[in-house]
């Protein structure tokens, strides 16, 4: 059955994860008319990271600037879904249309193709960068805004596509007045072949696969960082200017950064979610009781790629200084505009 854990931590930590994932009402600047922000940014105004990526005064390219949007988008419908529906409204909202069963099969369906995609696009994200620092001559034509945008457009549709069964899974708990409620899971999707394929695939695909990739990517992108690196001092040093900053390794440095803190956070934070799955099937035990070990460490997983979701404005803030200057003059907004109708008023 799909029903959120109830307990007093996990209505505490849901509630506490939508707050910081989705910022409301302190970031209103972003729809201000006065502001000049593209109509884009406009359409996005609760999603600060959105907002603030849209107007292109990182210092990004356009091209690491379309998937750092996208996988945000992505990480909102995660936390809309997955945490706000999924979760809360049926903690504090029991038996409400969302419990009917049309609707919850086809919220669960939605979080899985969003989930599926936000992974993938971090995976496209990764290669972009390492195309970028490895592959000099196919980064013309590969690291751009059109390349960007069918990479993304592609990721999104397959997603979609993939998912569509998860609708077709559940069956009612209850039927009343002729209306199914709740949903559950058909025996079906623990006996038939092609279920239990599909599972495994789904699996595979999200996360393991993105794990090995992820990996791999690093590993190949840290050493040529490394050769190219050894390389540029050896000319530097020839060229007497070994004392100057060196503007291009500098950007590789902020570059590598930014790549590692959202790869990295990515596979530590759903490390538990693969343990999990991994054992319940090796050990064949898909009867969880409430307050077996194997419960704890699924909530766990789930708690913990949830929290995936919403890390990326934090490392954007930490790392980047032109994306954290842009966050705080967002978050300076309302009380500069309080100053000055206080201001008026007093004139």
């Amino acid at each position: 059955m799909h029903a959120p854990p109830t307990g007093l931590s996990y209505t505490i930590y849901y509630t506490a994860l939508a707050v910081i994932a989705v910022p409301g009402e302190q970031f209103r600047a972003l729809k201000t008319p006065s502001v000049d922000l593209p109509e884009c940014a406009k359409r996005t105004a609760n999603l600060v990271t959105v907002g603030i990526l849209s107007r292109g005064k990182c210092g990004l390219s356009r091209c690491i600037t379309l998937y750092l949007v996208s996988m945000s988008v992505t990480d909102f419908l995660v936390i809309v879904t997955a945490v706000i529906i999924n979760r809360i409204c049926r903690i504090y909202f029991p038996g409400s249309f969302l419990d009917i069963t049309p609707v919850c099969s086809f919220t669960n369906a939605f979080t899985s193709a969003a989930r599926l995609t936000s992974v993938w696009l971090t995976v496209t994200f990764t290669f972009d960068r390492f195309v970028a620092i490895s592959c000099q001559k196919l980064k013309a034509n590969y690291c751009t805004e059109k390349t960007a945008t069918v990479v993304i457009g592609t990721v999104c549709a397959i997603g979609c596509l993939i998912n569509i069964p998860w609708y077709f899974v559940h069956e009612p708990i209850y039927v009343i007045d002729g209306i199914p409620w709740y949903c559950r899971l058909r025996e079906i999707r623990h006996t038939s072949p092609a279920w239990i394929t599909f599972v495994w695939f789904d699996r595979i695909a999200t996360p393991c696969v993105p794990f090995l990739l992820i990996l791999l990517l690093n590993a190949l992108t840290v050493r040529q960082i490394l050769v190219a690196s050894r390389a540029r001092k050896r000319l530097r040093a020839e060229s007497n200017v070994e004392n100057q900053n060196d503007a291009e390794m500098e950007s590789r440095r902020k570059s590598i950064i930014l790549l590692f803190a959202i790869s990295w956070s990515f596979i530590l934070l759903w490390m538990a979610y693969v343990v999990q799955f991994l054992y319940v099937r090796i050990a064949s035990n898909y009867k969880i009781q409430n307050n077996d070990p194997i419960f704890i460490l699924r909530e766990a997983g789930n708690m913990l790629q949830l929290l995936s979701s919403c890390t990326n404005t934090f490392i954007y803030t930490a790392i980047q200084s032109k994306f954290r200057a842009e966050f705080n003059k967002l978050a300076r907004y309302p009380f500069t505009m309080f100053s000055k109708l206080i201001s008026k008023s007093r004139n």
